[in-house]
């Protein structure tokens, strides 16, 4: 079967190479010391190579340090401005982040309750699992696991939702979907893309359903939403590739998929453009 292609466009495409080739002097100066791969691209990401432990800044925001080995990974948001500066140790680059379209989808017929809820105690239900994903988002291991970049979770037969697009729910303007939403029958396997450490394993979210959380290193915590089942618990390590769950329609959702997230340091990155992604070569 065909694998489902990221959904960026054709000009955004051809924006985030140029960004890889042509990032401006100093990144030029820099790049002997500072390696990097990825996709420069709002919602998009760079692996860089530095010296072990190096201290990373990210347009003067501190985010953490190198590997052992000195591999790193920075995310860019969905809504990054055009150029980012990023500083790993003494080694520097400033990046041409590419824009990307995004779309509008609109959805209707939802239960009222799954788009503007009022009533008391599912409003305290729903703060209590946005206080779970917060804890769960904010997990930085020490690991390198982003290294080999992803696998597709799921044999899709189409992406139903790309990544970043505004939502509007029954006529009502919501935030932007931060996921890529890959349809596939009910119980249809879902298996972990890199590995990881499973940070939330939930099987019954008001919004999400059956939903998993996987810190893939270094702060990439990917979410796995809507499934009928899951396989993993909390804090168990899994491998790329082990059966995580089964697709399913649970929480807000209008028909079988899975919705893939991803964040970064509280960034909202497109998972998919991870796939096949590699770290540079030393």
């Amino acid at each position: 079967m065909a694998r489902p292609q990221p959904g960026l466009s054709r000009r955004a495409l051809l924006a985030a190479a140029a960004g890889l080739a042509a990032a401006g002097g100093r990144a030029f100066a820099a790049e002997a010391a500072f390696p990097i791969s990825g996709r420069l691209s709002q919602g998009g990401f760079l692996i860089g190579r530095a010296d072990p432990r190096a201290a990373l800044v990210l347009d003067g925001e501190a985010v953490g340090q190198a590997s052992a080995s000195g591999l790193f990974i920075v995310g860019f948001d969905r809504d990054a401005k055009a150029s980012a500066e990023v500083d790993a140790g003494a080694a520097q680059r400033i990046v041409s982040i590419a824009p990307v379209d995004y779309d509008i989808q609109r959805i209707d017929g939802l239960p009222q309750n799954q788009v503007t809820p009022t009533a008391p105690a599912l409003l305290e239900r729903i703060a209590r699992e946005a206080a779970m994903k917060r804890e769960a988002f904010a997990s930085v291991i020490d690991t390198e696991d982003f290294r080999d970049g992803f696998a597709w979770p799921v044999q899709a037969t189409r992406i139903s939702a790309r990544f970043g697009g505004q939502r509007v729910l029954n006529g009502e303007p919501e935030r932007p979907h931060y996921g890529i939403d890959l349809a596939a029958p009910e119980g249809s396997e879902i298996r972990a893309p890199a590995p990881g450490l499973v940070t939330l394993a939930e099987p019954d979210m008001h919004y999400e359903g059956g939903l998993t959380f996987i810190d893939h290193g270094q702060g990439m915590v990917c979410a796995y939403l809507h499934q009928s089942r899951l396989f993993v618990r909390t804090g168990e390590r899994v491998e790329a590739g082990q059966p995580i769950g089964l697709v399913g329609q649970t929480g807000r959702a209008t028909g079988p998929h899975l919705c893939w997230r991803l964040k970064w340091r509280g960034r909202n990155l497109d998972p998919s453009l991870l796939v096949g992604a590699r770290a540079p070569q030393v």
